[in-house]
């Protein structure tokens, strides 16, 4: 009796040994896969970043001439550039209303820039 309960406590701790282990190596192919992810943001964050300036300046504004249109700060708007942060969705969409396009366009130029 005693060595049919050690034999299944001895499975069970294998069991869950075994489960912790499947899991490691899970958690560790996404933190891998994911590396690929930040590059891939990090390379859309600076295009888009250019995107904005380039409109920007194709529309002849200031930083601080945007950043009081749409309610931020100059630092926002500097940050946005420097791909430091993104601009929020609601801030997205009123840079693009500023610049005279719809958000779609101004995401398809980020695209559209982004496979050159």
């Amino acid at each position: 009796m005693r060595t049919a309960l050690w034999i299944i406590i001895n499975i069970a701790v294998l069991t869950v040994f075994a489960c912790l282990i499947f899991l490691v190596i899970k958690a560790l192919k996404t933190y891998i896969r994911s590396k690929k992810i930040k590059k891939e943001k990090v390379k859309t964050a600076n295009i888009l970043g250019e995107v904005l300036k380039s409109q920007r300046i194709e529309c002849k504004m200031t930083r601080e001439f945007v950043a009081e249109a749409i309610g931020v700060s100059r630092q926002a708007v500097s940050t946005w550039k420097s791909d430091a942060t993104d601009p929020s969705t609601t801030n997205l969409i009123a840079v693009a209303k500023l610049f005279n396009l719809s958000p779609e366009e101004l995401l398809k130029e980020t695209r559209k820039q982004s496979e050159e």
